[in-house]
Order: C-alpha cells, then sequence, then structure tokens
C-alpha cells in the first residue's frame, strides 16, 4: 500500500485540467481549411462552458514557414497570417480571462527556422555578430560532421551550409536550427520573449524539446546504444542507435530553468496572477524527471509525465508507475498525467475505443494536472491519412516506421455534416476528416447521455466539485484476492473519501471490499448504473471504472 499526502493545492494549475488546442484543426474560421485562432474563440463557450475546462493550451501559431506547422519558428513575437494576428490572439485571451479559463502559449527555445532573422544574418558570414547565437562547426578533415549525432527526424544533426563552409547543428529538420543557449545573448533574447507574451495576459508556457537548450560543450559523441529500442516509447530508426548523453540536458539546463522561471515568478509577485511553466523533456526514469522540479522547486512547476504512454495498458503496470512517481516526487512537487497530444497516436487508437472511456476515467481521477488531447473527449482515433494527402515532415523523412503524426492532428469534428462543420463543405480541409463522422462529432454526443462525450463532461463536473480529486490525497488499495486486472485507489482530504476502481480486464469481474468499507456509486464509465449503495463487493463489467463515495 502506497501513500503520498500534500497540503492542499490552491493554484489554478493545480486543481485545473489543460486542454491541449491544436489550432491547425480545431476550427476554421476563415473558411481556408486551416483552423486559426478566431476559430478557437467560436468555440470558447464549448471549452469553457460545455466542457469545462479550466486552461487552454495553444500549440504554435507564430509566424513560420510551416516546414514542422509552426514549430520552425520565424519570429517568436508575432502571429502567423494563416492563424490571424495579434488582435485575435488578445480578443482570445480577453474572452477566455472572462470566462475564467487561462491561456497557456508553446514556447519553442531550442531552435529556430532557418528563415528566421537571426539565422539568416549568422549564416551571412563566420564574423557576423549573431554567428555565435547558433552552433556552426567546421568539418573534420575527411569532411564528415563534427559528431555522430543523430537528428529526431532522421539523419545527421549537423547541415553543410555552402556560403561559408561551415556546418550548423538542427536536433530536428535541417529548416530548424538550433540556437547555442552558452550565448547569453540568446539567453536573454528568449527571455524577452517570455516577457512578451506575459505582457500580453498568458497564464504559462508549455516549453517545447525543452532538454535540447543544453548540450555537452565539447561536442562529444553519443555512445552507440547496444540495446533494440531507445529513448522513446516507439521505435525511431537511426535515432536509436546511440545513447543520446550529449546531445541534450546537459546539467546547465537547470540554470537556464531557472532564469525562465523567474521571469513568470517575477510577473507573478507583481500582479498576483500564478503563471505555469510546463516542460516537454522526454524522461522517463522518475528520480531522474524529478530534479526538473528544481533542488528548491524553481524550475518546472509541471515536468512532462509521459510515463503512461510508454506502459502497457494493464492494471498493474499503470499502478505501479503512478506509486513510483507519487514516491519520486520532491516534497512539495505536484504531479500531472498525459495520455495524448499532437506527436502520439491517440488513446483510442492505443487502447481501443471501449477501454478509452477507462482511460479518460483514470486522467481525470488521480492525482496531480491532467491535460487533455482535443478530440479525446470525443473517443476520436485516428484518422487515416492517404500518401497524396501526407504533410508530417517526420513520417516522409523516416518511412517504414510509421512516425507520421498526421493521423492524430486530423480535424475536430463539430457536427456530423460534410467537413464536421470544421470548416465550409465546398473546401478542402488540411487534413482528412474523420471516416466515422455519424457518431464521432460533438453535435451527436451531446444529445446522446451515454456518449463518450457525457462522460468526460460528467467527470469534469465531477472533479470540480469534489475537493478529494482537486486537493485530495492519492492511496493505492491492495489486498489477497483483489484481481490482477482490477487497479483501486482512494482520493481523500478533510471533506470527503472517494474510491476509484478500474477493471482492465475484457472480461466482468466482482471485488470484494474488507469489512467495514461500505460506498456509494458516484460514476461509472458505462453511464448506465444508478446512483446505488454497494454493499460490500465491487461488480465490474468489463473495461469499466467506478468512482464511489466512501463513508
Amino acid at each position: 500500500m502506497s501513500d503520498r499526502r500534500e497540503p492542499d493545492a490552491a493554484v489554478w494549475w493545480q486543481h485545473g485540467v489543460v486542454y491541449q488546442v491544436y489550432p491547425r484543426s480545431f476550427r476554421d474560421a476563415n473558411g481556408d481549411g486551416i483552423g486559426d485562432l478566431a476559430g478557437v474563440l467560436e468555440k470558447i463557450d464549448y471549452l469553457s462552458g460545455t466542457l469545462g475546462v479550466d486552461a487552454i493550451w495553444l500549440s504554435p501559431f507564430y509566424p513560420s514557414p510551416m516546414a514542422d506547422f509552426g514549430y520552425d519558428v520565424s519570429d517568436y513575437c508575432d502571429v502567423d497570417p494563416t492563424f490571424g494576428d495579434l488582435a485575435t490572439f488578445d480578443a482570445l485571451v480577453a474572452a477566455a480571462h472572462a470566462r475564467g479559463v487561462r491561456i497557456i502559449v508553446d514556447f519553442v527555445p531550442g531552435h529556430t527556422s532557418n528563415q528566421h532573422a537571426w539565422f539568416q544574418a549568422s549564416r551571412s558570414s563566420r564574423d557576423n555578430p549573431y554567428r555565435d547565437w547558433y552552433v556552426w562547426r567546421d568539418p573534420k578533415p575527411d569532411g564528415s560532421p563534427p559528431n555522430n549525432w543523430a537528428a529526431t527526424f532522421g539523419g545527421s544533426a549537423w547541415q553543410r551550409d555552402d556560403l561559408t563552409g561551415q556546418l550548423y547543428l538542427h536536433s530536428y529538420l535541417p529548416e530548424q536550427t538550433d540556437l547555442n543557449w552558452r550565448n547569453p545573448a540568446v539567453r536573454a533574447a528568449m527571455l524577452d520573449v517570455l516577457r512578451f507574451w506575459l505582457d500580453r495576459s498568458v497564464d504559462g508556457f508549455r516549453m517545447d524539446a525543452l532538454g535540447r537548450i543544453a548540450k555537452d560543450p565539447l561536442l562529444r559523441d553519443n555512445p552507440v546504444n547496444p540495446e533494440a529500442t531507445g529513448d522513446f516509447h516507439k521505435a525511431m530508426g537511426d535515432y536509436d542507435r546511440q545513447i543520446h548523453v550529449n546531445d541534450q540536458r546537459h546539467e546547465d539546463i537547470h540554470g537556464y530553468l531557472a532564469e525562465m522561471r523567474t521571469v513568470l515568478d517575477r510577473y507573478e509577485a507583481a500582479d498576483g496572477r500564478p503563471r505555469v511553466a510546463i516542460g516537454e523533456i522526454h524522461i522517463y526514469d522518475l528520480s531522474e524527471l524529478g530534479r526538473y522540479y528544481g533542488a528548491t522547486l524553481d524550475e518546472l512547476h509541471l515536468p512532462f509525465n509521459f510515463g503512461l504512454l510508454k506502459l502497457p495498458w494493464a492494471a498493474r503496470a499503470i499502478r505501479d508507475h503512478v506509486d513510483a512517481y507519487e514516491a519520486s516526487l520532491p516534497p512539495g512537487a505536484w504531479p500531472n498525467y498525459v495520455l495524448g497530444n499532437h506527436d502520439e497516436a491517440r488513446i483510442a487508437t492505443r487502447v481501443g475505443v471501449g477501454h478509452a472511456r477507462l482511460a479518460m476515467l483514470l486522467l481525470l481521477t488521480l492525482r496531480g494536472t491532467p491535460t487533455l488531447y482535443y478530440a479525446d473527449e470525443l473517443g476520436m482515433e485516428d484518422v487515416p491519412v492517404p500518401p497524396e494527402r501526407a504533410q508530417d515532415p517526420w513520417g516522409m523523412r523516416v518511412p517504414g516506421l510509421n512516425l507520421s503524426r498526421d493521423p492524430e492532428r486530423a480535424p475536430m469534428p463539430w457536427t456530423a455534416q460534410p467537413n464536421a462543420g470544421f470548416c465550409p463543405p465546398d473546401v478542402e480541409p488540411w487534413l482528412p476528416i474523420a471516416p466515422d463522422l455519424a457518431q464521432v462529432n460533438v453535435e451527436t454526443q451531446l444529445g446522446d447521455p451515454r456518449s463518450m462525450l457525457s462522460l468526460t463532461r460528467q467527470l469534469l463536473a465531477l472533479r470540480r466539485a469534489s475537493p478529494a480529486l482537486t486537493r485530495g490525497s492519492y492511496r493505492a488499495l491492495d489486498w489477497p484476492g483483489l484481481p490482477d486486472t482490477c487497479y483501486l485507489f482512494v482520493r481523500e482530504n478533510a471533506e470527503e473519501r472517494l474510491l476509484v476502481a478500474l477493471n482492465f480486464g475484457d472480461d466482468a469481474l466482482e471485488v470484494a471490499l474488507p469489512d467495514g468499507l461500505h460506498a456509494t456509486l458516484l460514476l461509472s464509465t458505462r453511464l448506465d448504473r444508478p446512483e446505488a449503495a454497494i454493499p460490500g463487493a465491487l461488480a465490474l463489467r468489463p473495461a469499466e471504472g467506478i468512482v464511489a463515495r466512501l463513508a
């Protein structure tokens, strides 16, 4: 039995639910087949009222050549015309704040587009003042790259530039040029980017590919990986053939994170509005992940915990991860969980549509901050994308490994009408529409009390109303005879005590409760069980999860 207790959560990013919007795919307001900020603004009442989330994380909307759909930024302090303009962004922030919803923007600190003015100046000559803003090196005498580092998106991480005869570093695409964070001028410029958006009243940042901002200063080779798998939870080809110890997460990163955190803390001190720093680190070693909170909790508020993405969908594996995560957290640190995002196959595709309901209950009842990916509240699956409609450069550069992220980025289905209410029916959307549109759309599911959307809304409402779910402790339950396919835990504080029970199996089971434990059903993933006393045993149907109040 594990037990972890912390002081009651008081700030929005602890008790709230974050909802990721991929703007290209959410709602097209101007009829060009691509989602935009005005489309998000159109749907603000769905997010704030119908669904009831607490914060919106906006994936990049900055000016960009779109080599990686906005993660190749050419101007950090503006909006790409594809998505609107700064006035539209400001209107979205104001509308969200008027409804009590916070805005988190994606911050891409590790690299710029090769079309950014900084890089264009940097590549112009070896003695340009911006030269050291990026990582340039001579090739080896035999003409090969300076080291063996591999790019995540395939091939070498070095690209020759004929203008000066040197090679520049790119951890992803050649069009995504790595910034040199060891240069104080670079760090100062990036802190100014944070200030620019904080001055526009954003409530925090999701920081992309954060480990890449700190590399080995000597640029030493990565060791060869003798194992068949790499750091990630999916095969990534040549990238997996190295142990990535020198091309990311050098110890200097902690100083850089503290500098960024200081900027956020000063804004919070000035106006009393808590800001949040969320970091994409991609570390599965929980003790290592815990270091990114900072020795005195002065770095990231929430280093993204991607552990659930790597695990088999099994009760014991998930319970062990949660228990280990709780035990590894530094004192006072706050947990968080992710089941999907714009880089991962959708949860309904990974575990099945039926188990996606169980996954939603798990995500919204664990202790900590959950991040919910758009359309997962509908049980949306990955959408097949024919080769002629492919967009994602990762999938096209590394064929044969199923690395394309297009399927999980398909347009949000609002209605059962042609093009799903995402864009006008006579306009081709940037990616194909889901084929199961008749059932998987907001309008239809709002009218169905047993739909995935209805379940998600009930879970979000229960979470908001429950002190135990928003602020309470977590304690896993175990006793002799408990089926291996069942995961039980208690969430409790001084006001209430709730039991969460999840059946990960495909068979019905009965779980006898210990003597003296009495419960009243509050919610089931099946949504067809009346609220009733549970006499002494839990009867769980296949892939069913419940929340019950304990006497």
